[in-house]
C-alpha cells in the first residue's frame, strides 16, 4: 500500500516537473523569438543594427520559406516574383510573409515539449529535427497553396481571410498527433524503473 502511494507521489512530482519545464521553455523560446524579432526590425524599441545584419535568423527563415514556394508556384504556370517578405503572383495574389506566418510559435511549443519530456536524448533530437522540418514544409506548402488557389480562383479570395487561423489549428493537430505517438513509444516512467530496481 505504501509502495503504491509512493509511486503515485513520485508520478505526480514527475508530471508537475514536466509541466513546469514545458511552460518555462515555451515562454523562453516564444518570448525570446519575439524579442529577437524586435531587435532585427528597424524602428522597433530594441533594434540593433549589428544583430540585424549578422544574426537575422528570422529573415533567413522567411527567405527559406519564400524562395522554394515561388519555385513551386512557377511550376503551376504562374509568373511569380518575390522580395524579402512578399510573394507576388502576376494576375494572382500578393502574399506578405510576416513574423506570425513563420510558425515559430508552434516550433517553440514542439521544442519545449521535447526538452521537458523525460526521454532518451537520441529520440528527442530525432523528433525535434523531424518535427521542425515537418512544420517548415507544411508552412511552405501553405504559401504555395495560397498562391496557386488564389491565382486560379480570384473570385474566392475573400473566403481565404482566415487561412492563418486554419493553418495554425491544422498544424497543432498534426503536432499533437505526432507527440502522442512519440510519447507512447518513449513512455518508460521513471517510477516504474525505480520500482523494478527495488524488487530486484
Amino acid at each position: 500500500m505504501n509502495q503504491s502511494l509512493d509511486n503515485k507521489k513520485e508520478a505526480n512530482k514527475t508530471a508537475i516537473f514536466f509541466v513546469i519545464k514545458l511552460l518555462f521553455f515555451y515562454f523562453l523560446f516564444s518570448q525570446g523569438n519575439l524579442f529577437m524579432n524586435s531587435m532585427m526590425n528597424e524602428g522597433s524599441s530594441y533594434y540593433n543594427a549589428y544583430i540585424s545584419t549578422h544574426f537575422n535568423y528570422i529573415q533567413g527563415l522567411k527567405t527559406a520559406l519564400i524562395v522554394p514556394a515561388v519555385w513551386i508556384i512557377k511550376l503551376f504556370g504562374f509568373y511569380a516574383i518575390h522580395n524579402e517578405m512578399d510573394v507576388m503572383v502576376v494576375a494572382g495574389p500578393h502574399l506578405r510573409i510576416n513574423y506570425s506566418c513563420l510558425g515559430l510559435g508552434v516550433m517553440s511549443f514542439l521544442a519545449a515539449f521535447v526538452i521537458a519530456f523525460p526521454a532518451k536524448l537520441k529520440s528527442k533530437i530525432k523528433l525535434l529535427i523531424y518535427g521542425l522540418m515537418m512544420i517548415y514544409i507544411l508552412n511552405m506548402l501553405r504559401i504555395v497553396a495560397l498562391g496557386v488557389l488564389l491565382g486560379y480562383f480570384e473570385s474566392q479570395r475573400e473566403n481565404f481571410a482566415y487561412h492563418h487561423e486554419v493553418f495554425n489549428i491544422l498544424v497543432y493537430i498534426i503536432v499533437f498527433i505526432l507527440l502522442y505517438y512519440w510519447v507512447k513509444q518513449n513512455n518508460t516512467p521513471i517510477v516504474k524503473s525505480e520500482t523494478e530496481t527495488k524488487i530486484d
